[in-house]
């Protein structure tokens, strides 16, 4: 099914622009696929969020490759990138960088922190203090820091990779909702099953004990990357679309298991990640089953339960799914 939009806001991107996409996409995947064994449609998630140029938080147990599987994205790319282990004494100018003062000049200078960078791995973001998570909110959102009344812009493409603990592991700080929501998407890896474990084993190198990350090779440059998203934000959108991804939005306010819904910012990153996986897939046009695919990963954690329904075990994905099957799906031919 495939919904026309009425007037197209901006220039529809070729087909010719979305197979290329589509074909850097897939060929990502399958070298990420190389290490990370089995998650293919983990992967695919984290590579929605590269051309959405969003953020991506990573969640599991340690050792189920959240390290890995951002290594993996960053080095199959020709393209700047940093990274920075979070640690309880971590200090906000250890991320964004600090002004020092020049004797020989007698001039102020500004030293660019880690952060500045294509992308950047934040491992186990969750063990630094607040105040150095929040040193993130700006830059994550403004794509800039700020020191001393100026402003410095990151490089573009920009994405932050960041891994984090489960919350009830020792050591632990529970990252605020603001900062939360600036995440394009938060998704998890599990454990691998017994065929993809193996796999894992059976590639691992044998002098270092660790997977073959450096031996991948370079797929894409941050250019590309940089042109691919611009093609992405082409992807036309029917109105009857755009008004079925905000109903469903909104559905999420409106549950009684929820304290707080999604907010228009939720609206906005899912509506960037369903026009990438309609790309990925080789269409100009999104359908109501990307809004499907992608509701979860991108609203889930961007949602505040009440006391009991987290007691009765419910979760961020239970209420997207309820919330989806609340919302009237749109058909071809619906009155505009």
């Amino acid at each position: 099914m495939r919904l026309e939009p009425k007037h197209p806001a901006a220039p529809s991107a070729s087909r010719e622009s979305v197979a290329l996409l589509a074909q850097c996409f897939h060929a990502l995947g399958d070298n990420v696929e190389r290490v990370v064994k089995g998650k293919r449609g983990t992967v695919e998630l984290a590579l929605v969020c590269l051309f959405s140029e969003g953020h991506l938080l990573i969640e599991d147990v340690p050792g189920t490759g959240k390290t890995t599987l951002a290594r993996c994205l960053a080095a199959s790319l020709e393209a700047s990138w940093h990274r920075v282990q979070f640690t309880p004494d971590l200090l906000p100018s250890d991320i964004t960088g600090v002004t020092i003062y020049r004797q020989n000049t007698g001039a102020f200078e500004f030293l660019p922190g880690p952060v500045f960078a294509n992308i950047v791995l934040g491992d186990e973001v969750n063990r630094a203090s607040p105040k150095t998570q929040s040193a993130m909110l700006e830059v994550m959102e403004e794509r800039q820091v700020t020191a001393d009344g100026r402003t410095h812009p990151v490089p573009r493409p920009f994405m932050v990779i960041a891994t984090q603990n489960s919350v009830d592991m020792g050591g632990t700080y529970p990252l605020p909702e603001a900062q939360l929501d600036r995440f394009l998407m938060q998704v998890t890896l599990g454990y691998p099953d017994h065929a993809s474990e193996v796999a894992v084993l059976s590639g691992t190198d044998s002098q270092s004990g660790q997977p073959g990350i450096e031996q991948l090779p370079t797929i894409a440059t941050g250019t590309h990357i940089a042109e691919f998203i611009q093609v992405a934000r082409q992807i036309q959108v029917a109105p009857q679309l755009y008004d079925y991804l905000v109903r469903v939005v909104a559905a999420t306010r409106e549950l009684p298991e929820v304290r707080l819904g999604a907010s228009p910012r939720g609206s906005v990153a899912l509506l960037r990640a369903v026009r990438v996986r309609a790309a990925s897939q080789g269409r100009t046009y999104a359908l109501p089953e990307d809004v499907k695919a992608l509701a979860g990963p991108v609203l889930a954690h961007r949602l505040i339960l009440t006391p009991e329904a987290e007691l009765s075990g419910r979760g961020g994905a239970d209420v997207i799914a309820e919330a989806l099957a609340t919302v009237p799906v749109p058909q071809a031919g619906a009155p505009l």
